[in-house]
Parts: structure tokens; C-alpha cells; sequence
């Protein structure tokens, strides 16, 4: 379900006595099968599952003008239809630190690719103790690939 945060908030508020909140964050430009595998075992982390999907503008500062290839609202319906996926809510800043600090989930996550270091909020949830990681990629597969392999085949 796509939210603003407020009502996010709100219905956490009311869903997350005894469970536990997952929150992951990204692009989702082109949905694959790196995508899916991942947020299949960041659901298996906890019992809800929070997506912080890059708005439109973010995604160019961040990747280039010529991206994102699939507007916000239609990655946020391809994520918000994938089982794992509990709810989505859309950010506007390069990092997910302001959602991070309002959600204070119990585990973030992030692929395989971050150091632990090197994730945005890390610090702030491990300061109430909640828990911080990665997941390895299952598949050598990315959207920056996938743009990539269809400018050789078709773009000659």
C-alpha cells in the first residue's frame, strides 16, 4: 500500500505492538529478480515491511537525468503489488534518514553491496538497539545492467 508518512505512521502505530518493523529503501527502477529475491528476505527479517522508494526527482540527482526509466507512481504500484511488500512511501531527499528517524524501525536493511558503515541511519537505529543488515545479492542482475545490455543489442 502507498502511504504518506504520516498515515504510514499512524497505521504502525496501531499494527506494530509485538511485530517487527523491516525498512529498506531504493530506486526499484526496473523491477527484477535481484529485486524480488531481496525483498523477499528482508520480509523474512521481521513481520512488517516498509519500502522508501526514491521519488522522481531523487532518482535523477542521484542517477543521471536520463533516469528514472519508470515513473514513481508506476514503481511504487509494481512494489506495492509484490507479496513481501507491506508498504510503500515515497521520499524526496537522496537519503531515507528522515524516514528512517520517523518509522525507528526494528531492522534496516540494505543489499550486499553497502558496507555496514556506509548505510544511511545505521547509527540512529542501532542507538535505540535495533539491528542493521545487509543481504547478498542471489543474482548478478541490476537496472543500471539491464539499461546497459538493451544500448548494445538495440542501440547500434
Amino acid at each position: 500500500m502507498l502511504l504518506e508518512l504520516e498515515e504510514l505512521l499512524k497505521r504502525l502505530e496501531r499494527e506494530r505492538a509485538g511485530k517487527k518493523v523491516v525498512f529498506t529503501n531504493g530506486c526499484f527502477d526496473i523491477i527484477h529478480a535481484g529485486h524480488v529475491d531481496y525483498l523477499e528476505k528482508a520480509k523474512k527479517l521481521g513481520d512488517i515491511l516498509v519500502v522508501g522508494l526514491n521519488s522522481d526527482s531523487s532518482v535523477k540527482r542521484i542517477k543521471g537525468e536520463k533516469r528514472p526509466i519508470i515513473p514513481q507512481e508506476m514503481r511504487a504500484k509494481v512494489l506495492r503489488s509484490l507479496k513481501p511488500v507491506d508498504y510503500v512511501v515515497v521520499f524526496e531527499e537522496d537519503t531515507p534518514l528522515r524516514l528512517i528517524r520517523a518509522i525507528k524501525p526494528d531492522v534496516l536493511v540494505k543489499g550486499g553491496d553497502w558496507e555496514l558503515e556506509r548505510i544511511v541511519g545505521r547509527e540512529f537505529v542501532e542507538s535505540y538497539g535495533g539491528e542493521v543488515k545487509t543481504i547478498p545479492f542471489e543474482f548478478d542482475i541490476s537496472t543500471s545492467k539491464i539499461v546497459e545490455r538493451i544500448i548494445r543489442l538495440y542501440c547500434r
